[in-house]
């Protein structure tokens, strides 16, 4: 017998760790998870965009438009900062990020100052804005790569049905 050549390529790998991580975020409009790994292919940290620890989700807003403090915008930590808090404890330097969408000015920040070197993302569907045109200064300038991922796959399905392990 053969090994199976159809398995998922170490990007396609983490990348579905960042989206299924996205799926704890309560966030209604916008799920995003982010996974961290070091070069030996060994994941070190995950997150996904919610409300600090201690801060009741219910207590706080979730719209898009309004007021600045009307909105979620003040109070929600963005997945990519998650993760590096969340890591395992380790120095992160020389780490990849994957994550769902382009990181902000902020997050772009956490990931110089953490010392990861490579940004995988899935979308950049807010290319134009402002703050994404200062993310991609900052990395430049200090060195950090950013790239799309390439996937063959579109999609991939998971099963909790015992019968399919």
């Amino acid at each position: 017998m053969k090994k199976r050549q159809d398995y998922i390529s170490w990007d396609e790998y983490f990348m579905g760790v960042a989206l299924l991580s996205a799926k704890r975020s309560k966030d209604p409009s916008t799920q995003v998870g982010a996974c961290i790994v070091n070069n030996k292919n060994k994941i070190v940290g995950a997150g996904y965009n919610g409300l600090p620890i201690g801060c009741d989700d219910d207590d706080f807003p979730w719209e898009k438009e309004g007021e600045f403090m009307s909105t979620k915008y003040p109070y929600i930590c963005h997945a990519e900062l998650n993760a590096i808090l969340n890591n395992i404890g380790m120095d992160l330097s020389g780490c990849k990020i994957y994550t769902a969408l382009f990181p902000c000015n902020e997050c772009a920040k956490a990931i110089i100052q953490s010392g990861i070197s490579e940004v995988v993302y899935l979308s950049d569907k807010y290319e134009g804005n402002d703050v994404f045109k200062v993310s991609r200064l900052m990395l430049e300038k200090a060195g950090v790569k950013y790239r799309k991922v390439e996937v063959k796959i579109t999609n991939l399905v998971l099963s909790f049905k015992v019968e399919d392990v």
